[in-house]
């Protein structure tokens, strides 16, 4: 409740807007979670759900269409259409497994945004690579959530002078963002554990058993591809509301990467885990940033690397340690954990 407030005094709003992106990156991870964590189907091009989301909104609200529909339509439709683009996604790769589903959802990524680059022309619907400016935050009545407000308490005429409480923009979203993240992760632990959730198990364990005792592994399939895409859609909406300005460049296949990462790190199928690898990578980059470059100042007088270069070395390195010494991840659902352990043992023997 009070972290806002312990970043704004240490280190200004920046380290909440740091917190908030990183809320949207678990919202993401959480999303890709029930393809590839449930279902077990891989996913490179997920970053798409999130575009079509952050279009969606940037196109209901904003003067590009002169535009500015009230959020309870605007989040609902991108939710909706990023589910429908789930749905297109998954219904022409429901034959393909591993590295061929991998390659398919790989070319949706780049399609969409290569679409999104090139729709400005001969009608602009995108306005192409400059992306899109002055986005209606989101609004509650008169509520905005990115201005500052001042509020006052006196508790009942208990104190001589009133409290005085100033909310910023990046607070109002910071308390959003954690009501929304906590009610995906309910939605997901529950999802995890009801019928739907032993289905999607199955169906990532053995297709041809699941298939075999009953399941309908096609419309598994879809769900999950829908379900994985409507939590995109949902951040990739706030991500266009906080941010104000979209392009293209935002929606790079390196962002899929980087999601997959945090769900690979963190423990794929453990939603606990998830969460915790998708933060630890949103905002460890900040910190490294913070830490290497006043180290290389301090020891050779200059920046000898660039952070953004540490950064993928280090992604590189951590991501090859977790493959070889913990490729249940950092903090694996127990039923992962037993797995590999009986397949490591069974190799042992064979061996």
């Amino acid at each position: 409740m009070f972290l806002p407030y312990v970043l704004g005094l240490g280190g200004g709003q920046g380290w909440v807007r740091l917190v908030n992106f990183s809320l949207l990156y678990v919202m993401l991870a959480l999303g890709l979670n029930i393809v590839v964590g449930f279902a077990g189907l891989l996913d490179l091009g997920y970053i798409a759900f999130y575009a079509v989301g952050a279009y969606t909104w940037a196109l209901l609200a904003s003067p590009h269409f002169d535009l500015h529909l009230p959020f309870w339509v605007i989040l609902p439709a991108g939710v909706a259409v990023a589910c429908l683009f789930g749905v297109l996604l998954g219904a022409p790769t429901l034959k393909l497994r591993g590295d061929y589903l991998a390659i398919v959802t790989l070319g949706f990524g780049e399609i969409v945004r290569i679409f999104m680059t090139n729709l400005n022309a001969p009608v602009n619907i995108t306005n192409g690579p400059q992306g899109i400016n002055r986005i209606d935050p989101l609004t509650v009545g008169s509520f905005s959530f990115a201005k500052t407000e001042s509020f006052q308490f006196d508790f009942f005429g208990l104190l001589a002078e009133p409290v005085s409480w100033r909310l910023t923009g990046p607070d109002k979203y910071y308390y959003l963002l954690v009501v929304l993240a906590l009610v995906i992760m309910a939605l997901c632990i529950r999802l995890q554990t009801s019928r739907v959730g032993r289905a999607w198990e199955a169906v990532r364990e053995d297709e041809v058993a699941a298939n075999a005792m009953g399941i309908n592994t096609r419309n598994i399939k879809l769900m999950a591809f829908a379900m994985g895409a409507s939590f995109g859609g949902l951040a990739g909406g706030l991500f266009a509301s906080m941010q104000r300005y979209i392009s293209p460049e935002s929606f790079s296949l390196l962002e899929s990467v980087s999601v997959l990462c945090m769900v690979v790190l963190g423990g794929m199928g453990h939603v606990p885990g998830v969460v915790f690898g998708a933060i630890l990578l949103a905002v460890f980059p900040e910190v490294l940033r913070h830490v290497v470059v006043p180290l290389q100042e301090a020891v050779f007088g200059t920046v000898v690397l660039d952070p953004e270069a540490i950064r993928m070395m280090l992604f590189g390195i951590a991501m090859v340690a977790v493959m070889l010494w913990r490729p249940e991840g950092l903090w694996p659902s127990p039923v992962r954990k037993r797995e590999l352990a009986a397949l490591e043992e069974d190799g042992g023997s064979k061996a």
